[in-house]
């Protein structure tokens, strides 16, 4: 009842004439608003609500560091004969760094820009250009129409890099260059400069925070994932103990020539050599003739001849009638320097082996008549 009263006291002061010069001024101000926004639109051959062409495309460019991704989505304004620093992008004053919606960063791990660090997440990409040096801006806010609402306050991080000339861009270009192992450098181009920052990850520590998450999955019913988790472990000699877990792991799941052999590469690291024979030999005797082979020209690779020669030897008088037990034989000969017997060898594989292998094993024996060593 009593919100009613109210309204039509409202009405009455509207209609009375006492409020009746402000309510037509705003509502003149809220249509003329209107007006320009749709011959705004018009003119751009653009739409507030439909998907139409706009004069800045869209587009993304995404580069993965490990298993980090980083994505940058943005519009490319064009040169178009125009001045551009210090005149359609003003010197000293906020930038959206492209047009139209904020153009955005994405990071799927912390990472560390210009050796300051910046948890994961989606921010908005705000630049100062200045002649000498610019501002890069990352803003929690990651959702506004440009840099009209921008609020420093927001602010995750700000770092300072310096512009460099660099070759014609007529689009506004987004680059990754100069890509290592744990960094890359994201590399704004446009006209005639570009602006660097590099973007670094710890590796390592992104790679244990994602296997955590993964062995939540379906993928830790699977020897393959532990098996596949212990030897990345392994190979960067990091972790080993829980190299050594995860391979156990995978053992529980499907015990296996592969896993067996991982256990004992990680133990072999860990010094723990007797523990590290036995697995190897419990190793071998679950794996196929082809298994067997392959490791042992691994351990011939890895200068442990003796250990390759006994296992080339053992295979071979089990299994004399696989080919490649023949070309292990051949590649012990040569590498103890009995080109003859290696030679022997060669011929008794090239009897039974496979079309497809005949071609390797021709150039082995051309190798070997040449009195050269074929593990060379």
């Amino acid at each position: 009842m009593q919100a009613r009263k109210d309204s039509r006291s409202a009405n009455r002061l509207i209609h009375s004439g006492e409020y009746y010069p402000m309510y037509k001024a705003v509502f003149q101000l809220f249509l003329f608003c209107l007006i320009v926004t749709a011959a705004f639109s018009a003119a751009q051959a653009q739409s507030l609500v439909l998907d139409l062409p706009l004069r800045s495309q869209y587009a993304e460019v995404t580069q993965r560091i490990g298993v980090t991704t980083i994505t940058i989505k943005y519009s490319r304004p064009l040169v178009n004969e125009r001045k551009i620093w210090g005149g359609l992008v003003p010197y000293g004053k906020v930038w959206r760094t492209g047009a139209n919606t904020n153009t955005t960063i994405s990071f799927s791990d912390p990472v560390i820009i210009q050796g300051k660090p910046l948890e994961r997440g989606t921010y908005g990409l705000h630049t100062i250009p200045n002649d000498g040096e610019w501002t890069i801006i990352f803003s929690k806010n990651s959702t506004s129409w440009g840099s009209f609402t921008y609020d420093q306050a927001e602010d995750a991080l700000r770092v300072n890099v310096k512009p460099k000339p660099a070759d014609v861009h007529n689009a506004l270009t987004f680059e990754f260059d100069d890509l290592q192992p744990n960094r890359a450098t994201v590399a704004l181009k446009w006209e005639k400069i570009e602006v660097p920052f590099t973007v670094a990850v710890d590796v390592r520590e992104a790679v244990r925070a994602s296997l955590r998450k993964q062995f939540r999955t379906l993928s830790r019913y699977t020897w393959i994932s532990w098996n596949d988790a212990a030897n990345y472990l392994l190979a960067e000699k990091i972790d080993l103990n829980d190299a050594l877990a995860y391979a156990e792991k995978s053992i529980e799941n499907e015990d296996r020539f592969e896993n067996e052999i991982t256990k004992s590469k990680v133990l072999t690291a860990l010094n723990r050599q007797s523990e590290a024979a036995a697995v190897q030999k419990k190793a071998l005797d679950l794996g196929t003739p082809l298994q067997v082979h392959q490791f042992a020209r691994e351990l011939l690779a890895a200068k442990r001849s003796d250990e390759a020669f006994a296992i080339f030897r053992e295979n071979a008088k089990k299994h004399p009638d696989k080919w490649f037990v023949h070309e292990g034989l051949a590649r012990m000969y040569s590498a103890q320097g009995r080109f003859d017997d290696a030679k022997k060898e060669i011929r008794a594989a090239l009897a039974i082996a496979p079309v497809n292998q005949k071609s390797d094993l021709n150039e082995s024996l051309k190798e070997l008549e040449s009195g050269r060593d074929i593990n060379q």
